[in-house]
């Protein structure tokens, strides 16, 4: 029997969008999971963004939050990186 999993959308922007080449995933992770599990997972999925990690904040439901924030299933997460212009 597998452990329960819940189910996220992911919202990605600037440096994450480039990357992946999507604006938005929808991903799956165990129940309980946190934010920075969340951010954790694209960083080991995708090398070139590892750089991003200590400078990504985070978002659920248009809320700023922090890593250690829990998920519930349905949850909008967004991995927000460094931005600049003008």
């Amino acid at each position: 029997m597998s452990a329960p999993s819940i189910k996220v959308t992911v919202k990605l922007f600037a440096a994450y969008q480039e990357v992946i080449g999507s604006p938005e995933l929808e991903l799956e992770f165990p129940e309980g999971s946190t934010v920075i599990q969340v951010g954790q997972y694209f960083w080991d999925q995708y090398p070139a963004l590892a750089s991003l990690q200590s400078v990504t904040h985070f978002g659920v439901n248009l809320d700023f939050v922090s890593g250690d924030t829990p998920l519930q299933s349905g949850d909008e997460v967004v991995l927000i990186p460094p931005v600049s212009g003008g």
